[in-house]
């Protein structure tokens, strides 16, 4: 690319027959350095505006990364925990069925034996009242056995 540099010293030979006026080209150069200087610094100027978005694009691409990485590895982790409950809210789950079982166990144990003991109770009343009544019947004989003597 043509300097503005380039377009001041360039130089050009003199012819002297139907050549261009110097005055006149010195002119138009003068002019065509200065819009050519300003394009020129102008261009620089996007260049380097360009270098400066692309390097922010590059940064917001990389954090557009990160953040898709953070993502995917939260979406892991909440995966992750979610089993982990559904493990654990399962083992709970278990155990107390098992605990259920064992108490209903326990417990129907307990009614029989609630259920021998009555048995047995009802067993010693029975024998207490057959007692009782021999008793009873042993004093009414007794009884009976004095009044018949006293008459």
């Amino acid at each position: 690319m043509i300097t503005p540099l380039d377009i001041e010293n360039k130089t050009f030979s003199k012819q002297l027959v139907n050549g261009y006026s110097t005055e006149e080209v010195h002119e138009f150069m003068t002019a065509v350095l200065k819009d050519y200087e300003k394009i020129y610094k102008e261009n620089i100027e996007y260049k380097d505006k360009i270098a400066v978005l692309n390097q922010g694009i590059q940064h917001y691409k990389s954090i557009e990364d990160t953040l898709q990485n953070a993502l995917i590895v939260a979406q892991g982790t909440a995966d992750s925990v979610k089993q982990n409950a559904k493990v654990q809210a399962d083992n709970i789950v278990k155990e107390a069925e098992i605990n259920a079982r064992k108490t209903v166990e326990d417990i129907n144990q307990e009614v029989i034996a609630k259920r021998m003991e009555l048995g047995e109770a009802k067993k010693q009343f029975d024998v207490y009242k057959a007692k009782m009544e021999a008793l009873l019947v042993s004093q009414l004989e007794l009884l009976k056995d004095i009044n018949r003597k006293e008459e």
